[in-house]
């Protein structure tokens, strides 16, 4: 499929049309993005990597029997994914505390939270996608019951998956954000699953490999992004 015309432009991807109603276009571009867009940097090589990041994690949960939007990468920055309805709020699971949680509650960095907390917050930047709950987004009707437990339900069974692999690599999948979406009335996962979205530190120094290492200004990001892709399988030759 070609690309058509620009239909959305995010803070590190471009989404296009394509001749196919149900099917667009995902762009990774080089931008890096923190404190809701107040910093933005191009980072060499950062589409390539996340593209190839998050076709690896998105087949790996579809063979684990989650539907996502992905069909296929196209081109190093390119991927075909199907058009969804998105739902707008993020939903986030944390394994160990970090981020604004730690702000929040008070509580100690890599504090092991058992089991798994589940939060929704809404997306939307010039808010700072404040935290909400399910009465909020059933009763401003951004979702019903029926789709935030599918949600749920769905974001477990990726942390149960993805926090194994990682696992299994030498890492702690500390925390991660999901979105979804309604494709032909089924609640299915979308946009991406990269270092972008997710926190992810070594098992044994703590050392963070994630975008924290841009939001933190602790250098080396794509080559973070690149260890953590080499530790849990991704080919990532180019």
């Amino acid at each position: 499929m070609q690309k058509k015309e620009l239909l959305y432009k995010g803070k590190a991807k471009s989404v296009y049309e394509t001749e196919n109603p149900d099917y667009l276009i995902m762009h990774f571009r080089d931008d890096t993005s923190a404190f809701n867009g107040e910093r933005i940097e191009q980072l060499d090589r950062k589409g390539k990597v996340n593209n190839r990041f998050n076709a690896f994690i998105m087949q790996k949960l579809s063979e684990a029997g989650i539907e996502t939007h992905f069909e296929q990468q196209l081109t190093e920055e390119d991927v075909l994914v199907k058009r969804l309805k998105m739902i707008p709020v993020e939903c986030v699971v944390r394994n160990y505390a970090a981020g604004s949680i730690v702000r929040r509650l008070g509580l100690t960095e890599g504090q092991a939270l058992n089991p798994p907390t589940f939060e929704l917050f809404f997306k939307d930047d010039g808010l700072g996608d404040p935290l909400v709950n399910e009465s909020l987004a059933i009763s401003l009707g951004w979702a019903t019951q029926a789709q935030l437990d599918e949600m749920k339900k769905l974001t477990y069974q990726v942390n149960d998956v993805l926090s194994k692999m990682f696992d299994e690599g030498g890492l702690m999948l500390v925390d991660f954000k999901l979105e979804f979406g309604v494709f032909k009335d089924r609640i299915v996962l979308g946009d991406e699953f990269s270092p972008d979205g997710c926190r992810v530190w070594d098992k044994e120094t703590k050392k963070k490999l994630d975008k924290d290492r841009f939001r933190q200004s602790l250098g080396d990001v794509i080559e973070g992004y690149e260890e953590v892709a080499r530790r849990i399988g991704v080919p990532m030759a180019y």
